[in-house]
């Protein structure tokens, strides 16, 4: 089932626990898809899909090239790579074009192919991914947020809402009912 929603999440250092924490606080059926998009080591090993799966009833899986995009689902970035959305399908590009600037390369994607369906949320992180991506999303009539003072390394949340592209800043429990909020104002 393609998902109502796209929602991107993007996170560096100290979001393991806001994913953690989102993903909690999250109905296993909300019709939406999540995509998170995390800084790591190009040669690293990760083990952020099965981490998380076991802080969700969603199924967690590792994006992978022309892989459909489906409702009630959570995919992560696979290391070294770019991630794009494409036609309801993932592009993955690797090795990546650069350094941490993954989840503005997936939100700008996201933005143009889903407009005002496409959701951005940044969570904790150094520097400024995530701005440009929030800016795009903005533009094309989707929805960010930014992670509130929770925020372990509290840049990157900064910076998109000092961008003047961000429109919600609250707590990581209260996301969910805002993200069925926005969905049910969009079916109307």
């Amino acid at each position: 089932m393609q998902p109502y929603l796209i929602v991107g999440i993007g996170g560096s250092a100290g979001a393991l626990n806001a994913y953690k924490a989102l993903l909690g606080a999250m109905p296993s059926k909300t019709g939406m898809a999540f995509v998170i998009v995390s800084h790591m080591s190009p040669t690293a090993h990760s083990q952020l899909a099965e981490i998380l799966s076991g802080h969700t009833k969603m199924i967690v899986k590792v994006a992978a090239e022309a892989m459909p995009i489906e409702a009630n689902n959570v995919y992560v970035i696979p290391p070294g790579a770019d991630l794009l959305r494409e036609n309801y399908t993932f592009k993955v590009m690797s090795p990546r074009s650069g350094s941490n600037k993954q989840i503005d390369l997936f939100f700008i994607s996201l933005a143009v192919a889903m407009g005002n369906r496409a959701v951005g949320i940044v969570l904790s992180g150094y520097y400024h991914d995530g701005t440009d991506g929030c800016r795009q999303i903005k533009a094309n009539g989707g929805k960010t947020f930014a992670q509130d003072s929770s925020a372990e390394v509290e840049f990157m949340p900064i910076s998109a809402l000092y961008s003047g592209n961000v429109d919600f800043v609250i707590p990581l429990d209260k996301i969910p009912d805002k993200l069925k909020s926005l969905a049910a104002a969009l079916e109307a």
